[in-house]
């Protein structure tokens, strides 16, 4: 289902997500044995985790530590070189259509196209997932864009460009958040915003993998750390 938007004013976006279905006991996500090798350098072997309906796993790490190709790994973007993912105990392949459909990846570059304006970024984003129209001027005000909307994404700094590409986060309904270092370059509102949004999400039955250098400034139970160590 998706979510119910609901204008009030042009500062202010309310939006009443409906929960996600959890399988109480069965892992949403699951990484086995994973290998990882990089010009000859491996990052990471034997790698395995698991990551259910409601739960936020932080991938740690030093620079070169293999984060992101982790993280590209369990989108499907990247194979890894030995092991296999597993979205709701089927391995990506088999369940290519159903992961597509759950999962939302947001990389370390910001992902929009730069001659557009912030207002086209986020309707090509909401035609493309097949979300109906709503009133994207309030979602890009409460993102603190109030008057940047139909400035072209290349002018903006790139704190506004970020922000531009969070904001599909606060309409297209996926399960499952993949983020590789969601807070660079945005400022503690911001990211105190984003973490907010968070906690609900996960509050729904989201769940939510996610890399950063900063410490999460949020509290929820169900929040693990999975530290790669860097190898020569």
């Amino acid at each position: 289902m998706r979510p119910i938007l609901t204008v009030v004013d042009s500062q202010r976006l309310d939006i009443k997500p409906q929960p996600f279905p959890v399988l109480t006991g069965q892992p949403l996500l699951e990484g086995r044995a994973l290998c990882c090798i990089r010009q000859d350098r491996v990052l990471f072997e034997q790698q395995s985790l698991t990551v259910h309906a409601g739960e936020l796993l932080q991938v740690a790490g030093k620079n070169g530590a293999g984060k992101s190709s982790l993280l590209r790994i369990l989108a499907g973007l990247a194979q890894p070189d030995d092991g296999a993912v597993y979205y709701r105990q089927q391995t990506l392949p088999q369940a290519a259509t159903d992961y597509a459909a759950d999962l939302c990846y947001i990389g370390h570059q910001s992902g929009i196209h730069e001659q557009l304006t912030a207002l086209e970024n986020v309707s090509f984003w909401r035609t493309a997932s097949g979300v109906a129209a709503a009133d994207d001027f309030a979602l890009l005000a409460q993102l603190g864009l109030a008057g940047l909307e139909d400035i072209p994404c290349r002018m903006l700094s790139a704190g506004q460009q970020r922000r531009v590409a969070l904001a599909r986060l606060w309409f297209v309904k996926r399960q499952l958040w993949i983020l590789d270092e969601p807070f660079t370059a945005l400022d503690q509102s911001a990211i105190s915003m984003l973490q907010q949004h968070f906690l609900q999400h996960l509050q729904l039955g989201g769940a939510i993998v996610l890399t950063t250098h900063q410490a999460l400034q949020m509290t929820h139970q169900a929040l693990t750390t999975l530290e790669l160590a860097y190898r020569w």
